[in-house]
């Protein structure tokens, strides 16, 4: 048998370590390493080397999951354009939703100031919703929600928060007619605050102007006097304003006064109006006589104011 020389006695003492041994050095080494850079942070360099070294074994590893979410993007076009859709009509609605809010922010302030309004006064009064206004430039009615069922009669005066809008000429169970004050048919007995004197505010088919036609060249009257409802002719209850002086006039050779008055109502604005109970008003509608076929003014309310001045 072949003896065992020099040169075999590596490989031999090699194959004699276990793996076991292997392993716990293997350790043992990792674990001064670690506590040797945590000491002295003296590896920071060999990890910045090996970090570089190692950099395209890591774009490599991450290159699959960056495809797929490269093509994703394309997949998912359609429910993409699908999601940006139902954003934009969300947007909408709550822009609509917004300008409602809006609206019933400026509703709930007329509102307010018509309770506010109704407050103040001695009679009764019930809110009324405008339903339309007629179409005629030359006709100025208005349709209201209240009607007959509601205690709404014929001759009721309508106001808002600022004055004395028109009054009711036509009434079923479930809603009324009413003529404003500045249709051309109509008109209303007045008189100047300032001086106590009595005339007729006429309707001129404008909505921001009357005109008082029986006034003498000498009545005492001036530009921004307010006008008050007379009381007379028994339609419209005394002390509410009904127009400013807007415009006095002097015609050479005329007997009466140009005056032109604007109404203080906001008769174009607004969507609800008063109607007022005084303390003689009936429960029933009042005798039609009193009232042209086409709601016009009384034809004794000329006469009874030209009697009072």
């Amino acid at each position: 048998m072949r003896g065992f020389d020099d040169d075999d006695k590596p490989l031999l003492l090699g194959r004699r370590v276990s793996p076991g041994i292997k392993i716990v050095v293997v350790i043992a080494v990792s674990i001064a390493l670690m506590m040797l850079d945590n000491a002295h942070d003296s590896l920071s360099p060999i990890r910045g080397t090996l970090a570089v070294a190692l950099q395209p074994v890591q774009i490599a590893a991450e290159m699959p999951g960056d495809v797929v979410d490269y093509l994703g993007q394309y997949f998912d076009r359609g429910e993409l354009i699908s999601d940006n859709d139902a954003l934009s009509q969300q947007v909408m609605l709550l822009k609509a939703r917004l300008q409602k809010l809006a609206a019933l922010e400026a509703e709930n302030e007329r509102i307010r100031a018509l309770l506010a309004s109704a407050k103040a006064l001695d009679q009764n009064v019930l809110i009324a919703r405008i339903l339309s206004v007629t179409p005629d430039p030359y006709q100025h009615y208005i349709k209201l929600n209240k009607g007959s069922a509601d205690g709404v009669f014929v001759g009721q005066a309508l106001i808002d928060a600022n004055g004395i809008m028109g009054q009711v000429t036509d009434v079923t169970p479930l809603d009324a007619r009413a003529i404003l004050i500045t249709d051309s048919n109509h008109g209303i007995p007045v008189e100047i605050n300032r001086t106590g004197l009595q005339t007729i505010a006429q309707g001129t088919g404008k909505s921001d102007a009357l005109r008082l036609p029986f006034l003498a060249n000498n009545a005492d009257i001036e530009a921004d006097d307010l006008l008050v409802s007379s009381g007379l002719g028994e339609r419209y209850p005394a002390g509410y304003p009904v127009a400013r002086v807007a415009h006095v006039a002097h015609q050479p050779g005329e007997e009466f006064l140009d005056v032109v008055a604007e109404p203080t109502a906001h008769l174009n604005q607004g969507r609800e109006v008063l109607l007022v109970w005084t303390s003689d008003s009936a429960s029933e509608p009042p005798p039609q006589d009193g009232l042209t076929t086409d709601g016009a003014k009384p034809s004794s309310m000329e006469a009874d104011a030209a009697g009072a001045q």
